[in-house]
């Protein structure tokens, strides 16, 4: 039996991903203008969620379902230490935290992975294809717009262990099409799925107040004020 999940995904959450790339923030950071202390506000939030993703993947490492997608070489809670590090020194542990919607995002995967873990294919797939695909553009993006030197604080975007991403998006994409499930359950991971781009969007905009402030309305309004077709897979997987 072959669930085709991966299109039904792909298809399924065309709309949330344009809204998502629609959001002020995400905007703003496609146009190059990025602010050091909302990007690493984000980058502690992504060490949360990612943290708690991949726990909750290593528990269900004997899953018959889940274990045919747990590629360790995905894994981004060591690169995102790397980036806490750097942008807020030796200490970093003591100084992140938890937002309102970064919060939600974990409680939301550890609820899934304890009642109805096939839905966690919803996040694996969203995040990790979203940073597989556009990883590259948006590590340019940083380093310009916060000059940064090159490979430090944008760990995050490199993926040492898939030397050829593009095959290995293929690749994923093709396990997680014929993955044996039903519709029942394909829906739900659809839907959840379509949930995950919710609490992206909501960490994004949660940013938006620190931007306006560093950069001016003005300049934020002008940046965000026309509407992208999210064609670009950016921000999280299409």
């Amino acid at each position: 039996m072959s669930s085709n999940l991966a299109t039904k995904l792909r298809v399924g959450t065309k709309k949330a991903h344009t809204m998502a790339e629609n959001v002020g923030f995400v905007k703003c950071f496609l146009r190059g203008v990025v602010e050091k202390n909302s990007y690493r506000k984000l980058v502690a939030n992504f060490y949360f969620v990612y943290s708690a993703m991949e726990e909750e993947m290593e528990k269900h490492r004997q899953h018959p379902i889940l274990s045919k997608i747990n590629f360790p070489q995905l894994n981004r809670k060591y690169t995102l230490e790397q980036d806490l590090s750097y942008y807020f020194g030796a200490n970093w542990r003591e100084q992140i935290k938890l937002s309102p919607a970064g919060e939600a995002y974990v409680k939301r995967i550890r609820e899934i992975s304890a009642t109805e873990p096939e839905l966690l294919i919803a996040h694996s797939y969203t995040r990790y294809l979203g940073d597989l695909s556009g990883g590259q553009i948006l590590k340019n993006i940083a380093v310009t717009a916060m000059n940064l030197s090159d490979g430090q604080g944008t760990a995050f975007y490199e993926f040492p262990e898939i030397p050829d991403e593009k095959a290995f998006k293929a690749k994923y994409r093709q396990i997680v099409d014929e993955l044996p499930l039903d519709e029942a359950t394909t829906d739900r991971i659809v839907d959840e799925a379509n949930a995950a781009f919710g609490v992206n969007m909501k960490m994004f905009q949660e940013l938006e107040g620190n931007l306006v402030k560093a950069i001016g309305v003005m300049v934020y309004n002008s940046l965000t004020r026309r509407r992208t077709r999210g064609s670009t897979e950016l921000v999280t997987a299409e």
